[in-house]
């Protein structure tokens, strides 16, 4: 049987690592994993959109995301029946990403930084890069 953790771990916010998996268009930091914190079975972080810009097409594999928008109004675009399906958000709003769907996080602001808070069923952040042919 495994040993159970004895304490509580504190990241603060100025402590967040960029040593993750990272997708064009956008930046990943994190918070909690097995790196950080030795989690076992989660993943916490941030992703940064900067005003006008575009992650690349990406997907978390067998991970499921979920999603708190912190500030900004990022939009998420995935396909969905051969459509393009654009779900837009504002500051307190969630999002459920399921595994291996395919999806683009957006920033239409000219002016605001979109930053959400990221958690996932895997405790490291897996993402897959994929090609746009």
């Amino acid at each position: 049987m495994a040993e159970h953790e004895t304490r509580v771990h504190h990241v603060p916010a100025g402590a967040l690592s960029e040593a993750t998996a990272q997708t064009s268009g956008m930046r990943r930091l994190a918070a909690i994993s097995g790196a950080t914190v030795g989690a076992q079975a989660l993943w916490m972080g941030q992703s940064h959109v900067a005003p006008g810009a575009s992650s690349g097409m990406h997907h978390h594999g067998e991970s499921e995301t979920g999603i708190f928008v912190l500030s900004g109004h990022p939009v998420f675009s995935y396909r969905e029946d051969g459509n393009e399906v654009h779900v837009q958000t504002a500051p307190g709003d969630f999002v459920y990403v399921p595994p291996f769907v395919h999806h683009v996080e957006s920033n239409p602001s000219e002016s605001e930084e979109a930053v959400v808070v990221l958690a996932r069923t895997t405790q490291e952040a897996i993402v897959v890069n994929v090609e746009t042919v």
